[in-house]
């Protein structure tokens, strides 16, 4: 079994271990902050930009659950990431296919980064065409034989990804590994 963290729109290193058909989603683990399960990375016009969604900070967040992590709203981070994702994309290929897809999580408000989490993974499966991963309410523990990747970083750059178009790539060079979105908005469907 594969054991993965949640992601805030997966990278494609994320999504690559996602889809094996043994890969379980565990958020019953303890949240990490400044990871993957609340921040994601797109490629805009300046380069690399993370996106950051908050959550309810306090004293036990390192002792809470991802599936019990509440969102917090005190700042416009889902407004911030909209204008952000159609800055970027707007000119990209199929950001006029795929933009009303996401568009409701950017404007209605959910209570914990698990359900807005898992929300975006349903909508990239549905229009992707592909299987939902599993995901587990409670803490796996790892056994011998699993590939536990709880503990790996999702974000930044990879060495030998294979380039695709991306809306920048005439000044910029390429960013390999952003989050899926950035593949679905240039290139359209496929992994």
């Amino acid at each position: 079994m594969k054991i993965l963290p949640l992601a805030y729109l997966g990278s494609l290193e994320w999504w690559r271990e996602a889809l094996a058909p043994d890969a379980v989603i565990d958020v019953g683990e303890h949240f990490v902050k400044q990871t993957a399960r609340s921040r994601c990375e797109i490629a805009t016009a300046a380069g690399r930009m993370m996106l950051s969604a908050n959550v309810v900070k306090g004293a036990s967040i390192h002792k809470k659950a991802v599936k019990d992590m509440r969102l917090d709203y005190s700042k416009r981070w889902q407004h911030q990431h909209a204008i952000a994702i159609r800055s970027a994309y707007k000119s990209s290929p199929y950001y006029d296919y795929y933009a009303h897809h996401f568009a409701p999580f950017f404007e209605q408000e959910q209570e914990f980064l698990y359900d807005f989490s898992r929300g975006l993974v349903e909508t990239v499966c549905k229009i992707e065409g592909w299987r939902v991963p599993a995901f587990s309410e409670e803490y796996i523990i790892a056994k011998e034989g699993d590939m536990d990747l709880r503990g790996h970083n999702f974000l930044g750059t990879r060495e030998g990804e294979e380039p695709y178009y991306q809306v920048f790539s005439e000044r910029m060079p390429f960013e390999p590994n952003c989050s899926i979105i950035d593949l679905l908005f240039n290139e359209g469907k496929g992994l």
